[in-house]
């Protein structure tokens, strides 16, 4: 959509206007000291005057905004030394990419659980008519927008998810599909890219990035969630050396069987499984007992 400030003001080459500009003060103090015509010399070195306050340089990605008397009258965005209407006011804004990073910030996420979030945006204005007229003071505008989005952000997600579940009674609560601030970076900043642009618009302003800086628990939780953290990690490590035993008595009761090695009744089965289950799940060295036989049959 092209934006109703996209017009182009009225300038002349600085340097032509510098040297017309020096001719006029030239003709004008020729008229005056020898006093061949002082009304002229005197119209000439007031021209010279009006005419100095419209020279203006636009370095590269930097633009000028024309307001003549209130009214805007257009912007020049071309590098170059320039002239144009000297009762024009000409705003400076800036093209290049500026960071913001915000403070670090107390929210708390999804869940309930307070968090420390910050993140660094990077931007530019691509409509400088939009950041000059639209919004006041633009700079304090995007800081204020980009905090709140970042906010809005934390809120909406979690901090951490846990994607899997363990049977029974010990089943942890999850959702393979759901979105954490921790474990999707990529998706977060593209979801607060695409905030803060939405946000930023107004102002002519384009989000090239979006970026979490810091993320943590808040202090007065941080010791409580790392005991949680290393329970479920230690939950999680057990069931996969369960399913493992498991796994493995199975196998060796398949392959007594198929070789016709020993031939066990349910009972010595039982037996079998449970020692072969507290052997393979034991977190410290089993000692093995040999049955030698009985000294009466």
């Amino acid at each position: 959509m092209k934006s109703k400030y996209e017009k182009k003001a009225f300038k002349v080459n600085g340097f032509v206007m510098l040297i017309l500009n020096i001719a006029i003060l030239g003709g004008g103090l020729w008229l005056l000291i020898p006093k061949t015509s002082i009304l002229f010399g005197i119209i000439c070195l007031v021209l010279f005057v009006l005419i100095a306050p419209g020279y203006f340089a636009v370095q590269p990605n930097e633009s000028r905004v024309l307001i003549f008397f209130g009214s805007y009258t257009g912007m020049v965005s071309t590098t170059g030394f320039w002239w144009a209407n000297p009762f024009a006011q000409k705003v400076k804004v800036s093209l290049r990419v500026h960071n913001f990073e915000s403070s670090k910030m107390k929210v708390n996420d999804k869940t309930g659980n307070p968090i420390e979030i910050a993140a660094v945006v990077s931007w530019k204005v691509v409509d400088p008519g939009k950041a000059t007229f639209d919004v006041e003071q633009y700079m304090s505008y995007i800081s204020t927008q980009s905090e709140t989005a970042i906010r809005t952000i934390a809120t909406n997600y979690p901090y951490d998810t846990f994607n899997e579940e363990l049977p029974g009674s010990l089943k942890v609560a999850s959702d393979e599909d759901q979105i954490s601030l921790r474990e999707n970076s990529e998706k977060i900043s593209e979801e607060m890219k695409k905030e803060l642009g939405d946000r930023l618009d107004i102002a002519g302003v384009e989000v090239l990035e979006a970026r979490i800086t810091h993320l943590a628990y808040a202090p007065e939780i941080a010791q409580a969630m790392l005991r949680r953290q290393q329970a479920e990690a230690i939950i999680m490590a057990r069931k996969k050396i369960v399913d493992g035993a498991v796994g493995m008595v199975e196998m060796a009761l398949k392959h007594l069987d198929e070789g016709n090695i020993v031939d066990l009744d349910d009972e010595k089965k039982a037996s079998m499984i449970n020692n072969l289950l507290v052997t393979l799940t034991s977190d410290r060295e089993t000692q093995p007992v040999v049955n030698t036989g009985t000294l009466y049959t």
